[in-house]
């Protein structure tokens, strides 16, 4: 009996082939990994304009596309920082690449300067202001939307919360601090003098330095905190079951831990340091805004009387 009769004639067609004098087999495990996954695609995480976070390409396999600020680019990045056209993803076999188009301020992957790099799973890209995500197949659909929240939870430049989680938490840690007499504080705080350091040194340093304080600051926040960015250069941290001298101390932890953390955009020394004001919720309170208001009155008393400095 022939080994194969059991197997469809097509497969057999792909296992079998004659030779002269001989026969070649082919393994069936073989089969499946000439073939590119289906469903790669890129996601886009981050923009100046919010209004298209999440927005989907889908990669074929077959054609390059193009990011740059040029029209007729396969994605559009409208941004005085990106080239005409900036960057390329070609298809490279059963992978993708990413291809810097000699452009003029670069193309970073996982915050790396890149001029030509395989893309793995996961990976972000950025070009100029816009972030990219790409997934290499699978389950897209199911990858896609985990995408989708975490872009309305998560910054995705900085990997603080959202201003809108931030809110959602504040006012549910509110509730609880006052349904059992329990302390809750707020830390505002910004980076000093940060339009100097896009001015200086442009706009792709002053996002450097967003991430980098992103990092700084989240290596120090405990799992029941929320630390968000609120807007621009400003950040909030939530604390609960903490008083005003304890959230007055955790400030300065994160003040001290800025000013000496180096700073660096290609090479160059960027002094950073960062004013915080701290509040603590009252029986008066009864939103919100009201806290934030507090938090950011004592923000504005630090930025008044020298910055660098903690106000509570």
């Amino acid at each position: 009996m022939d080994e194969h009769s059991s197997v469809p004639p097509v497969v057999k067609d792909l296992l079998t082939a004659a030779v002269p004098s001989r026969t070649r087999l082919t393994r069936l495990s073989l089969i499946g990994e000439k073939a590119r996954p289906a469903g790669a695609c890129l996601i886009l995480i981050h923009a100046q304009d919010r209004t298209h976070l999440g927005r989907k390409w889908t990669l074929n396999g077959e054609e390059t596309l193009t990011i740059g600020r040029d029209v007729g680019a396969s994605i559009v990045v409208d941004a005085p920082s990106v080239s005409r056209t900036h960057a390329r993803i070609e298809p490279r076999g059963r992978d993708y690449a990413l291809v810097d188009a000699k452009s003029t301020n670069g193309t970073f992957l996982n915050d790396r300067l890149v001029s030509e790099q395989t893309l793995r799973d996961g990976d972000r890209f950025k070009v100029g202001p816009a972030i990219f995500k790409f997934f290499a197949g699978g389950d897209v659909e199911a990858q896609y939307h985990e995408e989708i929240y975490s872009l309305m939870v998560t910054d995705a430049l900085t990997q603080a919360s959202t201003k809108r989680f931030f809110l959602e938490t504040l006012e549910r840690e509110i509730v609880r601090a006052q349904r059992h007499a329990r302390p809750l504080s707020l830390v505002m705080f910004d980076i000093d003098h940060f339009k100097s350091i896009n001015d200086t040194h442009s706009h792709l340093a002053g996002d450097d330095v967003l991430r980098d304080l992103g990092a700084t600051i989240r290596a120090q926040v405990r799992a029941e905190e929320c630390f968000a960015r609120y807007g621009g250069e400003e950040f909030v941290l939530v604390l609960p079951e903490t008083p005003r001298a304890g959230a007055a101390t955790v400030a300065e932890k994160f003040r001290a831990a800025v000013e000496t953390h180096r700073f660096s955009f290609e090479g160059v020394v960027i002094p950073v340091t960062i004013s915080l004001g701290v509040a603590e919720l009252g029986a008066e309170m009864k939103s919100p805004q009201e806290l934030i208001k507090a938090a950011d009155d004592k923000l504005y008393n630090s930025k008044r009387s020298g910055r660098n400095r903690v106000s509570s």
